[in-house]
């Protein structure tokens, strides 16, 4: 079956992909409680950094963006890695994040808590004996308590981490029939509007219940303002924002990004709220479909890969830079092999392979929903084969249902683009494939023009294309 590929619209007949690419397939180049323990022996208090276990809603199911598997070639992955620091000052940029299980499995959840509070117990009480056995015999030193030798700056992680935490939230969506799980998101203006992923959202957009929680622990109410399905871009608002501490992230330029550049992530990975992690962007501009496999269109993205630490929960949360702006949202991961987390499927934990969301892009999809409530895809009006061939985007010979492949005066037919045509670069960007081609067309805005290359007859060609768009998802 083939979807429609219109430049920059995902098709309503499109499903995730789960697999390699069909060939044939066209689409629119638019583009348990654990049970009561005996008492322990007494002992002194576990340590105050003990780990709590995070809050959530009973039955939840995480919505996570899983990247569906399809062939290699324009989508390998990029190694990073973290050498000196390259920032002044000798910040140290290595944070550990112990991921947790999903909330549903109390069982573990309470297993591993309960491990970290014995053997907290244990050493106390070791420490003890210790040092009645011999009071004068101590051989502790004690740090001097020079505040100054942490060296927090502002612009040290811990610096970036203190003024951004309390501008990002845990969102809590549920749908009517009661399906629904936990995300992140943060402060797009002073008007209380949030910025997010749609996935996260799209459970309570048709009449669900959907809260904020500020790292204060303060929950507020809030409603869907617009959702791009497509884009996997959503805005919502609290409904009463009074009191809450409506405090903008910067946002910095995605295009100016390099690869090697600091990144810090925020967000509650499995429920764990106001978690940071830190690396390094890994790769630029890769493409990237994505589903939350619940039966939806893909979205397409030209992303931000970073090698910092993203797990289920962290989905739209910030990708900020060594200087605290934000330059993605943190979307989708690579997960490797089969199984999770508690042996589920498709929950397993990070694998240093995260992607984002270039906020260039995120910033004009966002102005739309709050404008229209819509959001607004440039499109030029061809359909094309999604099987990743690394050759390029070539236009299908019919279209869905019989329709043509090339619309009739759409911006690819006034160009001259013919069914079989071979689409290889848009502007100087390779296209090795359909997703390729849609992901670069949605990083533009309706009546930019480009220009394609393509191949015809084993002949290369040129040709300017002024994009046209469409608004709402099909």
């Amino acid at each position: 079956m083939s979807t429609e590929n219109e430049g920059a619209a995902v098709p309503s007949e499109a499903k995730p992909p789960t697999g390699p690419w069909p060939d044939s397939a066209p689409a629119s180049a638019s583009g348990a409680q654990t049970p009561d323990a005996p008492p322990a022996p007494a002992a002194p208090p576990p340590p105050e950094f003990a780990p709590t276990a995070a809050p959530g809603p009973a039955g939840a199911t995480e919505q996570t963006t899983r990247i569906p598997a399809y062939p290699e070639a324009g989508h390998g992955s990029s190694v990073g890695g973290w050498g000196q620091p390259p920032y002044g000052g000798g910040d140290p940029w290595g944070a550990s994040a112990v991921p947790a299980p999903k909330r549903r499995n109390g069982g573990l959840i309470a297993a591993v808590l309960a491990a970290a509070l014995v053997a907290g117990g244990i050493g106390g009480g070791i420490g003890f004996w210790a040092a009645g056995e011999s009071d004068s015999a101590s051989t502790t030193v004690s740090a001097t308590g020079d505040a100054g030798a942490l060296n927090r700056k502002p612009t040290s992680v811990a610096g970036i981490a203190q003024k951004a935490l309390p501008s990002v939230v845990t969102i809590e969506a549920q749908g009517a029939g009661g399906d629904g799980g936990t995300g992140t998101g943060f402060i797009y203006d002073k008007q209380g509007h949030i910025l997010t992923n749609n996935h996260v959202v799209a459970s309570a957009a048709g009449g669900g219940k959907l809260t904020a929680t500020f790292s204060n622990g303060k929950k507020y109410d809030a409603e869907v303002v617009g959702h791009a399905q497509g884009y996997d871009v959503a805005v919502i608002k609290l409904k009463n924002a009074s009191g809450a501490p409506l405090n903008p992230l910067p946002l910095g330029k995605s295009s100016n990004v390099q690869v090697g550049d600091a990144t810090i992530a925020i967000g509650a990975p499995f429920g764990l709220s106001g978690t940071v992690t830190t690396g390094i962007i890994s790769a630029k501009d890769r493409p990237v479909a994505s589903s939350d496999g619940g039966g939806t269109s893909a979205s397409y993205m030209s992303a931000l890969q970073t090698d910092a630490s993203i797990n289920p929960g962290n989905s739209g949360g910030p990708l900020m830079d060594a200087g605290g702006n934000v330059i993605g949202i943190n979307s989708a991961i690579q997960s490797a092999g089969n199984g999770g987390l508690g042996g589920e499927s498709g929950q397993s934990g990070s694998i240093g392979l995260g992607f984002a969301i270039p906020i260039d892009q995120a910033k004009r999809v966002a102005e739309d929903l709050i404008k229209t409530g819509k959001p607004v895809y440039p499109q030029i009006g061809v359909q094309v084969g999604m099987r990743d061939t690394g050759d390029g985007a070539t236009i299908a010979q019919t279209g869905n249902n019989g329709s043509e492949a090339v619309t009739p005066n759409g911006p690819a037919g006034k160009a001259g683009l013919k069914p079989g045509d071979t689409i290889t670069k848009l502007d100087d960007t390779v296209i090795d494939s359909g997703p390729t081609l849609i992901s670069e067309i949605w990083q533009h805005k309706p009546g930019d023009q480009v220009t394609l290359t393509y191949k015809r007859g084993g002949k290369e060609h040129t040709t300017q294309v002024t994009l046209g768009q469409r608004t709402g998802d099909k």
